[in-house]
């Protein structure tokens, strides 16, 4: 915590600047928003994408239908040999048919597992009300998981965004600092230190 160390100026002391004075408020200032305003800034976002992706979560889970497909046979390749072959590494694109809660049968190209990629497999498949198939919903861990890295993210955010405005608030002093001093030094003049000359 580089802020902090802006607290000394405090001191009382006759060689004190005024831009000592700022420095050491503007640090403390940072200091009491990095110990509170980045968490508390993580917090609401967090708490808001919490909110906001439980409610995806229960809709998803309300409008969507696990259902048993079969394969009946693997899909013509339709992408390119490089998409194709990065894809099937995990996902197979196969042929299948499916019951829709309504009771009526589908068929379909949807992609499965490569275990379970032969004519005649079976494996879980989400559909929506209507019987298409859908990807299956977001799971209440994985919401939660998105939450926790969106509320970190905008305590980082909140963390990075306090310094960079004490930094430049400090640059800005400085700059003012030496101004000062560079109208002092014109001041005296360029017989400054000579003994006996402009007396």
């Amino acid at each position: 915590m580089r802020a902090i160390s802006g607290l000394w100026r405090w001191r009382r002391n006759p060689l004190r600047r005024t831009t000592d004075l700022v420095e050491a408020w503007v640090a403390l200032a940072a200091a009491v928003l990095l110990c509170v305003g980045a968490p508390l800034a993580g917090w609401t976002a967090g708490s808001s994408a919490q909110a906001s992706l439980q409610r995806a979560v229960r809709a998803q889970q309300q409008g969507r239908v696990e259902t048993t497909a079969r394969v009946l046979r693997p899909a013509p390749p339709a992408l390119s040999a490089e998409a194709r072959t990065s894809e099937q590494r995990f996902r197979r694109a196969v042929v299948a048919r499916w019951t829709a809660p309504d009771g009526s049968p589908r068929t379909g190209t949807v992609t499965t597992s490569r275990g379970s990629d032969a004519p005649g497999d079976a494996f879980r498949l989400w559909t929506d009300r209507d019987g298409r198939a859908v990807p299956a919903p977001l799971a209440r861990d994985t919401a939660r998981a998105h939450a926790w890295v969106a509320g970190l993210t905008a305590a980082v955010l909140a963390g990075l965004g306090v310094e960079l405005v004490r930094r430049l608030v400090m640059r800005r002093l400085r700059f003012r600092r030496y101004a000062r001093l560079d109208r002092a030094w014109a001041s005296v003049g360029p017989d400054w230190g000579r003994t006996g000359t402009g007396s």
